[in-house]
């Protein structure tokens, strides 16, 4: 009897644990960004003076985790805009197709993260909605410095500026 009365107590507290709903899962965490300042109207420009600053500025803006992987387009700009924060953390930037959006996020997925991916006026949009953010309005070419930081379980979306 004295056995029964130890067992039926914890059988109770172990069903009650059972049905408490699951620890929700801090989620992937992502940061998508336009490359930096450009002079428009060239094919594959470098960024301006001002925008090399900029990239700089990048190097020393993550005040959390840095990014555990950086991704860039194919192009200079997107390159040069996260050398420098590369450089920093010691990475080597994972290069991507900007006309193949779907096999990004496939990659961008299987990798570590935080991750930061570099893009373009007409792919970051895309980009922060494939990965579950609230997708951005139109980025205007004149339209440089904003970062979309996607996070935790809900794919809650901040877009926060650079500068």
């Amino acid at each position: 009897m004295p056995l029964f009365r130890l067992i039926v107590p914890l059988m109770l507290l172990l069903v009650g644990a059972c049905m408490l709903p699951p620890v929700p899962q801090p989620g992937p965490d992502f940061y998508v960004m336009r490359h930096l300042e450009t002079v428009p109207g060239q094919a594959d420009p470098d960024l301006t003076p001002e925008g090399q600053r900029q990239a700089e500025a990048l190097a020393n803006w993550f005040t959390g985790e840095p990014p555990a992987v950086i991704f860039v387009s194919d192009t200079k700009r997107a390159r040069q805009t996260a050398a420098p924060l590369a450089a920093k953390l010691g990475l080597i930037p994972v290069v991507y197709d900007p006309r193949n959006t779907p096999g990004l996020i496939a990659e961008i997925v299987k990798s570590p993260n935080p991750a930061l991916i570099v893009g373009h006026s007409n792919t970051v949009p895309d980009i922060v909605a494939a990965l579950g953010g609230t997708r951005p309005d139109a980025i205007a070419h004149d339209q440089f410095g904003d970062i979309w930081h996607i996070h935790g379980p809900r794919r809650v979306t901040e877009r926060k500026r650079l500068y």
